[in-house]
């Protein structure tokens, strides 16, 4: 039987370079010879990708913060029976673009539904799977969301209609502090899990320090040859 495999995951704001470095990581990873997937939420699978298009399209602006969260598991389900589950299984590091931590920031904080709905969640429909490690992408939030709507605009404007996934970044920037104060909160009840990264430094700095501290806590090593 293969050793069980690492789960990390990136979290922070949208806009915030989370999705770069988390290409960055698994290339590096990747180059010392290790067996990575990467994969996103919501997400991740065949299923999860459709409820992606309603959760950030903004046509459905006025889902219910209840079925905004509802399908966020649906989702995170899927995801972890079809991706996440089986990788981790058979030996392999995985890095997901969000997890749980995403769902209690946004809509636990940011919808003002709370913690406790979305931790029972967690613990009911995902067996309260945690990640071996969490970094938390910290950034400005006029600066993040900025950075957000410009990247999806650029993609509509280069004709891609089916990438519309402006949704939240029409939230007001009260409702991304209250996410940015949930995001801080998790990290510091979760402290052996959480390692707060400042992504308002250069690119290539932030990405020196996530592969330090992924080296580090998970104390990984390149397979043999």
């Amino acid at each position: 039987m293969p050793a069980r495999g690492k789960f990390i995951t990136l979290e922070g704001l949208d806009g915030c370079g989370k999705s770069t470095q988390l290409e960055r990581l698994a290339t590096a990873l990747r180059a010392q010879g290790l067996d990575v997937v990467v994969t996103r939420e919501p997400g991740g699978t065949t299923t999860g990708e459709k409820i992606r298009h309603v959760l950030l399209d903004s046509a459905t602006l006025g889902l219910s913060p209840w079925a905004e969260m509802a399908l966020m598991f649906a989702s995170r389900a899927q995801h972890l029976s079809e991706i996440i589950l089986p990788a981790i299984h058979a030996g392999k590091i995985v890095l997901c673009d969000r997890f749980t931590d995403s769902t209690e920031a946004y809509q636990g904080g940011g919808r003002k539904l709370g913690s406790e709905p979305v931790l029972a969640l967690h613990r009911i429909l995902c067996g309260n799977i945690r990640p071996d490690l969490t970094i938390l992408m910290d950034s400005e939030v006029s600066a993040s969301v900025a950075r957000a709507r410009r990247r999806n605009l650029q993609k509509q404007s280069e004709g891609n209609a089916a990438s519309d996934e402006n949704r939240f970044e029409q939230e007001s920037s009260a409702y991304f502090t209250r996410v940015r104060n949930a995001f801080l909160a998790i990290a510091q009840r979760g402290n052996q899990r959480v390692v707060v990264v400042d992504a308002r430094r250069p690119a290539d700095a932030t990405q020196a320090q996530i592969l330090e501290i992924v080296k580090k806590r998970l104390r990984l090593a390149a397979k043999s040859a």
